[in-house]
């Protein structure tokens, strides 16, 4: 099958050691593949037991000592704390393309203890150390993928059994001290990252690893049109209200220059009165295109409305202290010609709505935002429907 799902598995360490957004960024821009859905997991028993027994196989190129590695590791570090029975956290990626499985297992790399520099994500991020007696010390694969289209197959149907129980967005994964709470953010890492297969979606999450937070929740979201009408609806009457002093600086000097004589300032007043809203709902129909594909007067009816959008984005939450406060100083202003050097923004903004990602600005617009994008919703379980049948 030349069109095919592949699948690869962040490990609890690489999520810890924030090395999510590097993984990413070889696998989109040296596969050229679609990422067709992500989905945070925290596995209980039954699915580590399972998942384990899968991972030794005679299909597998690498050698079987280390497939035998590769199951002690995932009963081990994948199984919840036996301390603390607190599950631990995964993040697996879903992509579709031709010769899907190939593509990635070519990128993602085998393991071996002579490290051959860095041109795979094993080569760079995983582990395998050795004493003089050839006696394993330390082991850290990286990620996890499949050497076949079989196996990518039964390992998929397998996760997407268990993506409604032990996947989704997560509770109690974030252990905090005493006297510390944490808070939660929404993230969207917007369409302009996706225009062409490139490193850019990861290097934005890298940006966003420097607060020190934690991923536990993540889903490849097509927005719909009646979603970014409600997303950004408060900011329609912000934008025909605030920018009517600068339309009607433009319309004066446009007229002025048309015209040939001067407008005296109560006419350049009426001007914005008159264009400011127009203006504003001209930009708000640019933001519905970014973000969906479609504005509101090309897509008429509720029924149309809800269709999927065509544009892509990463939608995440993120969890920790100050999560909000420390998300947006990343992230920089809505400007990114205003935004500070080393900032999302500056670094990866092009104008005030091609600008790179999205973050909550607050406790109460991070609920709201939650409900209208539903992070939770199990479009992982849809994907892998649509490839294989139901499950």
């Amino acid at each position: 099958m030349s069109h095919q799902l592949a699948y690869v598995i962040v490990t609890p360490y690489s999520l810890y050691k924030s090395r999510t957004g590097g993984i990413l960024s070889r696998l989109i821009s040296r596969t050229e593949l679609d990422l067709a859905a992500v989905r945070m997991f925290a596995p209980g028993p039954e699915l580590v037991r399972q998942y384990a027994e899968t991972i030794v196989s005679a299909q597998d190129p690498q050698d079987r000592k280390i497939q035998e590695l590769l199951r002690e590791y995932v009963f081990t570090n994948l199984s919840p704390d036996p301390k603390t029975e607190r599950r631990r956290r995964i993040l697996m990626m879903v992509f579709q393309g031709d010769d899907a499985v190939r593509k990635v297992r070519s990128v993602v790399g085998n393991l071996s203890p002579d490290r051959r520099g860095g041109e795979t994500i094993r080569d760079t991020y995983s582990d395998l150390i050795m004493d003089d007696d050839g006696q394993v010390r330390y082991f850290e694969p990286a990620v996890l993928a499949a050497p076949n289209a079989e196996e990518a197959e039964a390992k998929l149907k397998l996760w997407a059994r268990f993506s409604g129980t032990d996947g989704g967005v997560l509770e109690n994964v974030v252990a905090y001290p005493p006297g510390q709470t944490g808070e939660r953010t929404l993230v969207l890492i917007k369409p302009d990252n996706f225009k062409f297969s490139t490193g850019r979606p990861g290097n934005v999450i890298d940006f966003f690893s420097r607060t020190g937070l934690y991923i536990v929740g993540a889903k490849v979201l097509h927005m719909s049109l009646a979603q970014a009408m409600e997303f950004y609806g408060p900011v329609l009457e912000v934008l025909r209200t605030k920018l009517k002093d600068a339309v009607a600086e433009r319309a004066k000097n446009a007229l002025e220059k048309e015209l040939g004589f001067k407008i005296p300032p109560e006419p350049q007043k009426l001007l914005g009165d008159i264009l400011g809203p127009l203006h504003g709902d001209n930009q708000f129909e640019n933001i519905m295109r970014f973000m969906t594909g479609f504005t509101p007067s090309e897509r008429k009816t509720e029924e149309e409305r809800r269709l999927p959008g065509s544009q892509k984005c990463i939608a995440l939450i993120y969890e920790g202290v100050n999560a909000i406060r420390k998300v947006r100083d990343v992230l920089g202003p809505t400007d990114p010609s205003k935004a500070p050097p080393g900032s999302i923004r500056r670094e990866f903004g092009s104008n005030i709505t091609v600008n790179a990602a999205h973050a909550s600005d607050s406790v109460e617009n991070a609920q709201r935002e939650f409900g209208i994008v539903n992070v939770g919703e199990n479009n992982f379980r849809q994907i892998i429907e649509a490839a294989y049948g139901k499950l």
